[in-house]
């Protein structure tokens, strides 16, 4: 068995993955972490990799959210999770033809960029399998967390899957 190294940086999804999927939520009050979502990130920063957010926020293209409200539901993110060393969110629609929105590979890539470290040497956790086709495109690592929304063919497309985020992350860290 190959042992890999020590990532640069983690990148979340966002909904689903860190926090309870609310479509549209405009509410910082409705944020909740998905369970074991702090002891995760913090183990991850007490082994000094970096962290940061990758997100599809299609609400804002469709009028449903204003950018007001998402930086405050993005600010109550951070005060229940701690600081990410980055955010990358795609505004975009489903059909603007962006190169950002996920399962495209451009937050990935910007995010990567912002920290300074090569997509080969980012994690990329998420709950839907276009996180991971996001992620491979990238040339990351994905490592997919089910959730009862997850569909079974994206499970079974994955490469790499965890029960949760602790386990996700201790298969980073070890």
């Amino acid at each position: 068995m190959s042992r890999r190294k020590r990532p640069a940086a983690v990148l979340f999804d966002r909904d689903g993955t860190l926090i309870v999927d609310i479509p549209y939520n405009r509410d910082p009050h409705r944020v909740h972490p998905m369970p074991g979502a702090l002891s995760a990130l913090n183990r991850l920063r007490r082994a000094d990799v970096l962290t940061g957010v990758v997100t599809n926020q299609s609400g804002l293209a469709r009028g449903l959210i204003s950018v007001e409200e998402l930086y405050e539901v993005n600010s109550r993110v951070e005060s229940l999770l701690g600081p990410f060393d980055v955010w990358a969110v795609c505004s975009h629609g489903e059909d603007d033809g962006c190169a950002c929105r996920k399962p495209a590979p451009g937050l990935i890539l910007r995010a990567a960029a912002i920290l300074g470290v090569s997509t080969r040497d980012c994690v990329v956790i998420g709950d839907i399998g276009r996180d991971m086709e996001a992620a491979r495109a990238a040339g990351a690592r994905g490592i997919l967390v089910p959730t009862p929304q997850t569909l079974p063919r994206e499970v079974a497309a994955a490469s790499e899957t965890a029960d949760d985020l602790a386990a996700a992350v201790e298969r980073v860290i070890r």
